[in-house]
């Protein structure tokens, strides 16, 4: 059940004062920390779109960021079938743990969830240096290159389906992707916009 300020009487409060609840990266679908929530903290999170835990060591609400500034702004809460636990998608500004990581889990990441780290690597690289940087190298191009790209690299992806030669077939495949992400930015669209599209096709 998606959590919102109307049908927060719902969690069940009853089993213990704190709830768990998990952080998850909104795109990537890195798990990024846990932490534990009373009622006054999740009022807070929802209200001002930032995750806000209750912290057993400070005693008393804690907005994560607020020393840091890396904060991690809530795109929508969760809770589970027993309402006993919590879950946040959030888009983070910055690492996530204190020791400079984006995960508090270090490497433990869905293999899927490169593809969103690509693409902001791909944003922070736009006005880079195109001589030192060919991502930026692209971005500096006139559109239509980065169009010739992707049609290139789909024939090169056919062509080696039709080799049945699986190595190249993989290459390929990820260049495609690779230019694919490059072209949706260029055109002010990304990702997620495209998976959206997936999702509302699948309905």
């Amino acid at each position: 059940m998606q959590l919102t300020p109307a049908n927060l009487t719902q969690l069940d409060f009853d089993k213990a004062e704190l709830l768990p609840a998990i952080v998850q990266h909104a795109t990537s679908g890195v798990i990024l920390m846990q932490g534990f929530m009373n009622s006054d903290a999740i009022k807070m999170t929802l209200e001002k779109k930032l995750v806000t835990f209750y912290s057993r060591s400070k005693q008393r609400l804690w907005t994560k960021g607020e020393s840091s500034n890396n904060v991690l702004n809530l795109v929508s809460a969760h809770t589970d079938c027993d309402q006993d636990s919590i879950l946040l998608f959030a888009l983070p500004e910055g690492p996530t743990c204190h020791l400079g990581t984006q995960s508090c889990f270090g490497d433990a990441k869905p293999a899927i969830g490169f593809l969103a780290e690509l693409e902001e690597v791909i944003v922070s690289r736009k006005n880079d240096d195109p001589d030192s940087s060919y991502t930026a190298s692209l971005f500096a191009k006139d559109i239509s290159r980065s169009c010739q790209k992707v049609g290139e690299e789909g024939v090169e992806v056919a062509l080696a389906a039709m080799k049945a030669d699986i190595n190249e077939l993989e290459n390929e495949s990820a260049d495609l992707l690779y230019h694919l992400l490059v072209l949706l930015q260029r055109s002010e669209t990304d990702l997620s916009s495209v998976i959206s599209c997936l999702q509302n096709r699948h309905k």
